[in-house]
């Protein structure tokens, strides 16, 4: 009878021990699962913050930085600069300097007029009649009546700077009518004068010519006719 028991016993004890075996396997971890599994929760992946977002010092994200530029003005790209407009003269109270005008037979009065020295020579004397100051750039282009070369100045006589005339000053040219020593050709008497100016470059109209009075027996000259370049004063013009 006690065998009987102990044998009932050992059976009942194997079986309890096979089916908490049985559990162990099924959850795969020897513990039994004491509800349906959950799926396990992801963590959000963390992003790096933007350079807009950057924090400060202040602990704040930091503002946008501004385009360069200005967008509200046409033709003006960013990260380029504005062309400076021109800057006004210093010189006349902000204002650009005022260019003079080239003297010439509207605004000045010539006269010619035969001298004793040097021997055969005549000066050319060009007063500003006008408003404004004026320029004799170069030298005189003359034509006696209906001339058909016109005389060359002479290198050596080119001023430094080109003559200015207030209103009311004067300015003057030499003129060499023929050879003291009788060595030109092609001589002639001249009855009427026309004096031509220069423009701001070489040979360049200058504006209306001036024709001044001669003296009523004319002048004679040659083929050594030549000027001099216009001068400030008469001593420069006449050596």
């Amino acid at each position: 009878m006690r065998s009987f028991r102990r044998t009932r016993l050992l059976a009942t004890t194997g079986v309890a021990l096979a089916a908490l075996a049985l559990t162990a396997c099924e959850d795969g971890t020897g513990t039994r699962d004491e509800g349906a599994s959950r799926p396990a929760t992801t963590a959000p992946e963390a992003k790096e913050p933007t350079a807009s977002q950057q924090p400060t010092a202040t602990g704040r994200p930091s503002e946008p930085t501004a385009p360069t530029g200005n967008p509200e003005e046409p033709g003006n790209p960013q990260g380029t600069e504005k062309p400076q407009s021109p800057q006004p003269s210093r010189t006349t109270g902000g204002k650009p300097a005022a260019t003079s005008t080239t003297c010439n037979g509207t605004n000045t009065r010539v006269t010619a007029q035969p001298v004793p020295r040097p021997l055969n020579h005549m000066l050319l004397t060009v007063t500003n009649t006008g408003t404004e100051p004026c320029n004799l750039p170069y030298y005189p282009v003359l034509r006696f009546d209906e001339m058909q070369w016109v005389p060359q100045a002479m290198p050596g006589t080119k001023p430094q700077a080109v003559p200015t005339l207030a209103p009311g000053e004067s300015g003057y040219a030499g003129v060499r009518l023929a050879a003291a020593d009788g060595s030109g050709s092609g001589g002639a008497t001249g009855r009427r004068l026309t004096v031509g100016f220069q423009g701001g470059t070489p040979n360049s109209d200058g504006g209306p010519a001036a024709t001044p009075a001669l003296p009523a027996k004319g002048v004679y000259y040659d083929s050594s006719l030549a000027v001099t370049y216009w001068q400030s004063s008469m001593e420069d013009a006449l050596n």
